[in-house]
């Protein structure tokens, strides 16, 4: 077995910098079938993403049974269950307070779901992005107590509403807080507060704090339907089908790219199951939108379908995300699949114009740790796109500002971080040392207020906290490859093997593959900055490959321009192309690498 610290295949330095090094055990199958090798694959990969090897059954099947652990561990978890558990007894107004992206509308209409399940319409408030912003707001948590809401419910945001809950709290009304945000050591003033991220959790609790927002709201709802069972609910009644609700759950988990180990894969796993049964119509809708025709991957829900929801509280309405998944006509669904679908054109549009600006930016920032790129006119909703844009070209931390974003002339921020360097917690601790009006989030994504006249001083201050961590995050950055490959092995039962070993995603990186020695019969750009490629081997074996958006990059124009006389390695992620008139396997590719 290789070393995972040598480089590999003779590449010290790729194309786009980066040295070659194995996840994990050596797998060079050259041209061999896959079909045989299946078992012993899937176990290669498993072990190369951090499973023991006596625990690798439980992972090459993820099942919620092996996984979910006992909601009760989690502090909070039981008084929020019993009194959720109390509205639907007493039928109180409920409201659910969501957050408007993807994460905190799938939370939202997962309580929905339940609580009408269970014989009990909940109202629900999704605040505007540009009008209100991030957070629970202490005038719409009051407002929502004068319409009658004696419990609200907020998900994916609360953690740190401190004025906000205190305000709810004069005014009598309880609240619930759902949310994955990291914390303060002093919590807001909230009846239960339910976040493994707090920093008094237990030991079994703070192990999940990896799970998005949507998947703290479903361990509430097992609570929730325990606490109804304990006081004999479910006497003359069904229980609900909380399974039922794990498409909710799948897709909140994979848009808002929270590490898909332990049990977020066991919940993304089976609920990519619930989604191909098509039974929420909301969500059928959506994957027929999407011009899907076949049951979603992970990979749609993080660039299909996710983004469609998230259009609508990033350039339209906050509220089409929550009345599309909870909706139960079937027109109403087509109709605001079809608005999504369209905002998300929109969206794309006046991310392009923003993300060209903030790159213009970025050489006069060559030098600095965390880049800090701002702008006036830049539509807030789509900052945190461009932020992991830049920080994807870069390998850098990237903070994208929004400037006169709101009624005080502040700045409106969102930042993307890369492995190794906790941007939320140095934005927590910049908020703390006065440098920003408002800001949180987790290690790798951030959002913030900050005035204009800080903008330098909060990136100096960056620069100074997380300077060290990202110069060795940087310096350790390499190419991981799982196997190599001659041309001839790049096959669909290939990909199928190694699909199956999934789903993939953050912290659960899906199988990159090398293949090669290849020479270059084609190159050239499909759509703006795509770069398509056939390859042929010294086996004699053709295939497709494309470089997405990265016509620009050193590795793009270094792919353009070649000679095609020189042989090289191709690295990526092996796919089936299903377009033609039998399926045939493609590399989508991440890297390459000349050979001398």
């Amino acid at each position: 077995m290789a070393s995972s610290s040598a480089s590999i295949l003779g590449v010290a330095r790729s194309l786009s910098g980066k040295t070659w090094r194995w996840r994990g055990g050596n797998m060079e199958l050259g041209g061999a079938g896959a079909a045989s090798l299946e078992h012993d694959l899937v176990t290669q990969l498993l072990l190369a993403r951090g499973v023991p090897h006596d625990d690798i059954e439980r992972h090459r099947n993820p099942s919620l049974r092996a996984f979910l652990p006992d909601p009760s561990e989690f502090r909070d978890m039981d008084l929020a269950a019993e009194r959720l558990a109390q509205a639907v007894l007493t039928q109180e107004q409920v409201t659910i307070y969501g957050d408007y992206d993807v994460d905190g509308a799938t939370s939202a209409a997962l309580l929905i779901r339940l609580l009408r399940a269970l014989g009990h319409e909940a109202r629900y408030y999704i605040p505007d992005r540009l009008l209100e912003g991030y957070g629970p707001s202490g005038e719409a948590l009051v407002r929502l107590a004068e319409e009658g809401s004696s419990l609200i419910v907020t998900v994916d945001c609360g953690a740190m509403a401190h004025q906000a809950l205190d305000m709810a709290h004069a005014a009598g009304v309880d609240v619930v807080v759902v949310d994955h945000h990291k914390c303060s050591p002093e919590l807001p003033r909230a009846l239960a507060l339910v976040n493994p991220n707090r920093l008094d959790e237990g030991d079994l609790a703070a192990a999940h704090g990896h799970l998005a927002a949507v998947g703290v709201a479903f361990l509430l709802a097992v609570a929730t339907v325990r606490a109804l069972r304990q006081r004999g609910f479910f006497a003359g009644r069904a229980e609900p089908d909380l399974f039922a609700l794990l498409d909710l759950v799948a897709l909140g988990t994979v848009a808002d790219v929270a590490q898909l180990h332990g049990l977020n894969r066991a919940l993304v796993a089976q609920g990519l199951k619930v989604m191909a049964r098509r039974d929420n119509v909301g969500m059928a809708a959506l994957i027929d939108a999407s011009r899907l025709t076949r049951a979603p991957v992970c990979s749609d829900l993080g660039f299909a379908l996710g983004p469609r929801i998230n259009a609508g509280g990033r350039v339209g309405e906050s509220t089409l995300g929550v009345r599309l998944l909870t909706t139960q006509d079937p027109d109403e669904a087509r109709e605001i699949a079809a608005q999504l679908s369209q905002l998300n054109e929109e969206r794309r549009a006046i991310e392009q114009m923003v993300q060209e600006a903030a790159e213009a930016q970025v050489d006069a920032q060559h030098n600095r740790a965390v880049l800090t790129l701002a702008g006036a006119g830049w539509h807030p909703g789509v900052i945190g796109i461009v932020a992991g844009r830049i920080k994807e070209k870069t390998g850098k931390p990237t903070l994208v500002i929004a400037l006169d974003a709101d009624e005080h002339g502040n700045g409106k921020g969102s930042g993307r971080s890369i492995a190794g360097v906790d941007l939320g917690a140095a934005i927590i601790a910049a908020r703390e040392a006065g440098l920003l009006v408002a800001g949180g989030g987790h290690a790798m994504a951030a959002g913030l207020t900050v005035a204009p006249d800080q903008l330098g001083a909060l990136g100096d201050w960056l620069d100074e906290r997380l300077g060290a961590d990202v110069t060795a995050a940087m310096a350790s950055q390499a190419m991981l490859l799982d196997l190599a490959v001659a041309p001839g092995g790049l096959t669909p039962p290939l990909v199928e093997a190694l699909e199956s070993a999934g789903p993939y995603g953050m912290g659960w990186p899906g199988p990159r593959v090398a293949v090669g020695p290849v020479r270059l019969v084609k190159a050239d750009l499909v759509g703006t900055d795509h770069v398509r490629l056939i390859a042929r081997g010294e086996d004699g074996a053709s295939f497709k490959a494309i470089a997405f958006r990265a016509a620009s990059t050193d590795l793009g124009q270094a792919l353009l321009h070649g000679s095609q006389d020189r042989k090289l390695w191709l690295a990526g992620r092996a796919k089936i192309d299903d377009w033609a008139s039998r399926p045939q396997a493609e590399l989508h590719v991440d890297d390459a690498a000349w050979i001398d």
